[in-house]
């Protein structure tokens, strides 16, 4: 690039949200998925979004709780939401060109994050995490991926089967990947599988589109 010319301004944005009890000067879990995105989107920006809160030991989280509650998630809502709108205006993308990818207790929220706020992002990768309840609704025009290790001892694959069967009754998109021993992290082969699901799945809003701009063409000129 020469001294003349500019960066293009970033077309997709990927918020990436880390699983709950790290240092805030640790290593970067994320840093491969990252990698992975920035690779297969170079012109996509990736913005790691740390938990706001720190425990006893100084360690992030999204809440404090040992274990996720409806009252913790609820708290931990609004600043993800306002980030992330804040995000996106910032770089003039519409809720559809943002995508929230999630590691455990990241890949919770991330997933009630689009449960609880309309129009927030079109997509969502779910690593080793999932919903805190089985899905009463579906997020409307908003892909759901999850990604899951059979021997992750945190949080069952059961529960996951459960909500993407959940969600394939209410109408979602929702694809749901579950790779045998894996215990829960973010694996090589779960982010290898993520690329492979955001360049071949196709959204349902896409199908209409396309199917709609199908029958305008054919419609008799005159």
């Amino acid at each position: 690039m020469s001294p003349t010319q500019t960066a293009p301004a970033p077309d997709l944005l990927f918020a990436l949200l880390p699983d709950s009890g790290l240092a805030p000067d640790g290593p970067d879990t994320l840093a491969p998925l990252a990698a992975a995105l920035q690779a297969q989107y170079p012109n996509a920006l990736t913005l790691t979004l740390h938990p706001p809160l720190r425990d006893a030991e100084g360690r992030c989280r999204w809440w404090l709780e040992p274990e996720p509650s409806p009252d913790g998630v609820a708290a931990a809502l609004p600043w993800l939401i306002e980030r992330l709108r804040h995000e996106a205006a910032r770089l003039e993308l519409p809720w559809q060109r943002v995508a929230l990818a999630g590691l455990g207790d990241g890949a919770l929220l991330a997933l009630e994050a689009l449960q609880a706020e309309p129009a927030l992002a079109g997509r969502v990768l779910a690593f080793a995490g999932g919903y805190l309840s089985r899905p009463e609704h579906a997020p409307q025009d908003v892909c759901v991926h999850l990604l899951h290790g059979l021997e992750d001892r945190r949080f069952s694959y059961r529960h996951v089967v459960d909500a993407a069967q959940a969600l394939v009754d209410l109408g979602a998109d929702v694809t749901a990947d579950l790779l045998p021993h894996l215990d829960h992290g973010l694996h090589p082969a779960l982010i290898a599988k993520a690329m492979e699901q955001l360049r071949t799945f196709i959204p349902a809003r896409l199908w209409r589109e396309a199917l709609i701009a199908a029958q305008e063409n054919e419609r008799p000129v005159g």
